[in-house]
């Protein structure tokens, strides 16, 4: 994604450079937060937006550093600068938000949920991915995979363009944040949506982290043959009635 002159910008404590796009409108905003190597200009982020505009709902996407429209080399990032970039761009918004979480961003959406849960008022995770970088990567690596890593970093193939450059620097810090190895309190209306063809995030990190959080209205919803893109009219749809959800039960 290119960034345009008229995209606005706010920096971080770190000093970090983001771009974003707030939609003015009745809270609690919904906040988008997007996927590894994605943006803001995601499908499902701008559905939602123009979802939000026409039922008056304010709503925040934005890209994390070295993503999109952001300042940074995706490859200087980890887990925990980009939590630091969503923590910030809550600064943008007074009262309590509601997260719409897809892949890494579900994982980055329970770090938030963790660190200041008096600011959630609810939460959806679409394909959620949490630990990914421990469990699915670290995990899966060969042992020439982590002797290349150990050097510095290593190159995994992606269905989604370029392969993937994944730093030991990302596997390293990912492990600061790991969330599905202690507990994990979400006292607040949450909905976890995952397709049972995502090739990407399997069905059973679904499944573990249902087990795994508690909650008073915690619901996993499964949708037979959807991908890990979750975009299809059907999906977004879902997204969209399950954020209407989490904002009834929230108020």
């Amino acid at each position: 994604m290119t960034k345009t002159s008229d995209t606005p910008t706010f920096t971080t404590p770190q000093g970090r450079k983001i771009a974003y796009h707030l939609t003015d409108g009745t809270g609690p905003a919904v906040v988008f937060l997007g996927g590894f190597k994605s943006d803001m200009g995601g499908t499902k982020a701008v559905y939602l937006e123009d979802w939000a505009r026409k039922e008056g709902h304010a709503f925040l996407r934005f890209d994390y550093s070295g993503h999109g429209e952001s300042d940074g080399a995706f490859t200087d990032g980890a887990i925990g600068d980009w939590f630091e970039d969503a923590c910030a761009a809550l600064g943008l918004i007074a009262g309590k938000v509601v997260l719409v979480g897809s892949s890494m961003g579900g994982w980055i959406s329970l770090q938030i949920a963790r660190a200041m849960p008096e600011r959630i008022a609810g939460m959806v995770t679409i394909a959620a991915a949490p630990d990914f970088t421990e469990d699915s990567m670290w995990g899966s690596f060969t042992d020439v995979q982590k002797a290349e890593l150990a050097q510095g970093q290593v190159a995994l193939p992606s269905d989604y363009g370029e392969p993937y450059i994944i730093t030991k620097r990302l596997i390293e810090e990912g492990r600061n944040r790991l969330v599905l190895r202690d507990p994990l309190a979400l006292p607040f209306p949450v909905r976890f949506l995952q397709g049972t063809a995502d090739a990407d995030v399997d069905m059973s990190v679904a499944l573990r982290l249902l087990d795994h959080a508690t909650g008073p209205d915690m619901r996993l919803t499964l949708v037979d043959g959807a991908d890990h893109r979750f975009s299809d009219d059907a999906c977004l749809k879902l997204i969209e009635q399950s954020v209407e959800e989490v904002l009834t039960a929230a108020s």
